[in-house]
């Protein structure tokens, strides 16, 4: 028997200065709304995002309360690829490579598009990292270039 599940109405509520105005496209599979900022920009958030406090506006807020804008494209941050920063919870040195004590492995990993992909887990940290790398190659410095180039043509000359 299917359980079917009742997606939830936030029309109208207030996240932070973000106002849900209605159901947008999914994002990786997650529901998403399409969200009025008090600052006027529109943006599409997962409503797991929302309803979690994750994102609280825009982008127009950066983590220190200042106006950095961050953009985000079919859900992902194109300044948090640019950058590549590791983050400070990371204890690999490495983005998206973690041990796992109870395999006694290295796991590498990569989130794109709100998705997570499992790249395998190694007994050498090196073959973790090498795996990581290869996919920031194909997904992430991939996507940057076609938005590099996107920017070069809509930019005027």
């Amino acid at each position: 028997m299917r359980h079917s599940t009742k997606k939830l109405d936030l029309a109208g509520q207030k996240y932070g200065k973000l106002l849900a105005l209605r159901p947008a496209e999914n994002i990786g599979g997650k529901t998403a709304w399409l969200c009025k900022c008090d600052c006027g920009q529109e943006t599409i958030v997962k409503t797991c995002h929302l309803r979690s406090g994750h994102v609280i506006s825009c982008g127009c807020v950066g983590a220190e309360g200042i106006g950095t804008r961050l953009n985000y494209i079919d859900g992902t941050c194109v300044e948090m690829l640019r950058s590549k920063k590791v983050r400070s919870n990371n204890t690999s040195g490495v983005p998206g490579v973690d041990w796992l004590p109870s395999r006694q492995r290295w796991r590498a990993t990569i989130c794109f598009k709100g998705h997570r992909y499992y790249l395998g887990r190694y007994e050498r940290f090196e073959d973790a990292v090498w795996a990581r790398k290869k996919a920031e190659e194909m997904l992430h410095d991939k996507f940057l270039k076609e938005i590099e180039e996107t920017e070069e043509q809509e930019s005027p000359s």
